[in-house]
């Protein structure tokens, strides 16, 4: 279990990345949505994917991620994943202001009802347009980087191939394109060479 110190360390960066994250996604959210000139930042042939309702699970399994610094990320290393959660916060609000996007997928409430109150929360709550980067994958990603640098072999494939999964699930759920991913692969290496963990 952790103790007090890697709790209260936790805590804190966990609560200024919260707070990034509400005053900016929402806010951004809500403007892109009414912006004409949203990108298409997609290719056609993307379009084919096909949507795999049951991969929510993978998707929402984000969440999860959220508590693995507290158990598996010494104290020392809090502070440089707190601060690529910031600026990634902060640099994909920039982007999502700069290109605003349309998804391209068209939504689709499953008539499964395991899965349709699931989608309908998702779907009321986020607008499809603040794309690029997809910050779910920049978090999701800097995360488990983060923890996979202080595993062991075995683990840290494991982490890696749950990140794979996580980021598949963006696109199979239709929830982002590509570059979205490609963005957010590109944003995460760049913060974790400028914020880095002691000895790392």
């Amino acid at each position: 279990m952790p103790d007090a110190g890697r709790v209260r360390t936790y805590a804190y960066w966990a609560a200024l990345a919260g707070l990034a994250f509400f005053a900016v996604y929402p806010a951004l959210n809500r403007w892109t949505a009414a912006r004409p000139d949203r990108l298409h930042l997609f290719v056609a042939t993307e379009l084919e994917i096909p949507f795999v309702p049951q991969f929510i699970w993978a998707y929402l399994s984000m969440y999860l991620v959220f508590l693995l610094p507290l158990f598996l990320l010494p104290a020392a290393r809090m502070p440089a994943l707190g601060k690529q959660l910031l600026a990634g916060t902060l640099v994909c609000g920039v982007l999502f202001a700069l290109l605003p996007a349309d998804l391209g997928f068209q939504r689709v409430i499953p008539a499964d009802p395991v899965y349709a109150p699931i989608y309908a929360a998702i779907f009321g709550i986020d607008r499809p347009h603040n794309l690029v980067p997809s910050l779910h994958v920049t978090w999701s990603a800097a995360i488990i980087g983060a923890c996979a640098d202080v595993a062991g072999p075995v683990p840290r494939v494991l982490l890696y191939a749950g990140l794979a999964v996580i980021a598949s699930s963006t696109v199979l759920v239709h929830q982002h394109h590509l570059l979205d991913l490609a963005a957010a692969a590109l944003l995460v290496l760049f913060l974790r060479r400028l914020f880095k963990a002691p000895d790392a």
